[in-house]
């Protein structure tokens, strides 16, 4: 058994995405309660096996296609390394782990139903939504905008109204990011949609949805309700880490994964770093 390609074919490194589903945990000041903490984790491990679904059914739809591509063919399914059956096996032991996991999590209509419209529109995604212009970089940004609510849901914590416009505004940044790396890096052919955009085109609705972004982002840390009074303090920050994301973007030979971007560069990982380790203190040493 090739489990360095069963690895890679379920893509670990992206589960850095899934991250997010802990953002309402973190800010309701229950990160370090044990029984939320635990339901969390466990939501978290399940989110990200049904991610892993979705690459592997994503490579068994578009082998054919990747085998063609400079950089896809190399991926298990594509290049041979894995064989189907292989691929379809591993995918319903997935789904049946993230099954298991969400049960122990939190089984309530509405976790399960996030994670299952998760699951749907991007098999959707996979199956042809992907080639249809602005509802694809929709979908990505719908997908970041889940795993938030989803978090939320699973521990019981509810989503400021504000949270949800900075995430879904910095969602749509980077859906359209990467469709403008890929024009850039391998040209319109790189996938079918990429004939539908330019470089203008994704640029100016870019820094839109960057700008909207400093705007909720801000708006969230001043709102009256907010219950850590100096959250503002990161706003510097923030803008900072995101000039610097943009920078990466603009100048980096990536083809524009978020993932991708961040790994490539040490002063976006510091820059994380320092503003995760400045929130954290403002909510848990000044609650």
């Amino acid at each position: 058994m090739d489990y360095k390609n069963l690895v890679r074919l379920v893509r670990p490194k992206h589960y850095l995405k899934n991250l997010l589903i802990f953002l309402p945990l973190v800010f309701s000041g229950n990160l370090f309660n044990l029984p939320y903490l635990s339901k969390a984790v466990l939501s978290f491990l399940a989110f990200s096996l049904t991610a892993s679904a979705v690459y592997v059914i994503n490579d068994l739809k578009d082998k054919d296609l990747d085998a063609r591509h400079p950089k896809k063919k190399n991926r298990p399914i594509a290049s041979g390394a894995i064989s189907e059956a292989a691929a379809v096996g591993l995918l319903v032991l997935i789904i049946a782990g993230a099954c298991v996991l969400q049960y122990m999590a939190n089984f309530s209509a509405m976790t399960v139903g996030l994670l299952a419209f998760y699951l749907a529109i991007n098999v959707l995604y996979s199956f042809g939504l992907k080639n249809v212009p602005i509802l694809d970089v929709t979908i990505l940004s719908i997908g970041f905008v889940l795993r938030v609510l989803y978090g939320g849901s699973s521990v019981g914590i509810e989503v400021s109204k504000w949270l949800y416009l900075a995430v879904l505004a910095f969602s749509f940044y980077l859906g359209l990011g990467k469709r403008r790396g890929e024009l850039r890096v391998n040209g319109s052919e790189s996938r079918k949609v990429n004939q539908f955009y330019s470089h203008d085109f994704l640029d100016k609705n870019m820094y839109v949805f960057l700008g909207l972004t400093i705007v909720y982002y801000s708006l969230w840390t001043i709102d009256p309700t907010q219950i850590h009074k100096l959250l503002y303090l990161t706003i510097p920050l923030v803008i900072a880490l995101i000039m610097a994301y943009s920078l990466a973007v603009e100048t980096g030979d990536s083809d524009g994964d978020p993932v991708s971007v961040v790994l490539s560069k040490k002063y976006l990982v510091w820059l994380l770093t320092a503003n995760g380790a400045l929130m954290l203190a403002l909510v848990y040493l000044n609650p």
